[in-house]
């Protein structure tokens, strides 16, 4: 089974730009699409991106802002944010889903959905202000 704990969080003014670290232990980090969701007060938990063992990612509608990586050798997730808006304000989670084929992580990351995921970390909380 395995735990993630993330790292990177902060307060930033808006343009600005944060790197997100999920650092994976306890299992074969290649069993595992990574994920990167978020949640603000009041709404609902939204994908932002995830990445399979192979490199490839899904990144939700964010202008190009955010870019998702990875480290298989380190087992280490981050979540790249450049041009940051008040609006990305947010608690961010690091998750893990299990993606033993091709056809599962091909969904997995097609859809995007907190559902498939079933490793979470701690989150970190992200403020954009100026």
């Amino acid at each position: 089974q395995v735990q993630l704990v993330e790292s990177g969080g902060g307060s930033v003014q808006p343009g600005g730009s944060l790197r997100l670290s999920c650092a994976a232990s306890g299992d074969t980090y290649s069993k595992y699409c990574m994920g990167w969701f978020r949640q603000a007060p009041g709404l609902e938990r939204e994908g932002v991106a995830a990445i399979d063992k192979d490199g490839s990612t899904s990144v939700a509608d964010l202008q190009g802002r955010f870019t998702i990586s990875q480290d298989s050798a380190k087992n280490v997730a981050y979540l790249e944010m450049n041009s940051l808006k008040p609006e990305d304000t947010a608690m961010y989670y690091c998750a893990a889903a299990e993606c033993m084929t091709t056809v599962q992580a091909l969904g997995v990351l097609g859809r995007l959905d907190s559902a498939d995921f079933g490793y979470w970390a701690q989150g970190t909380q992200v403020t954009v202000s100026s």
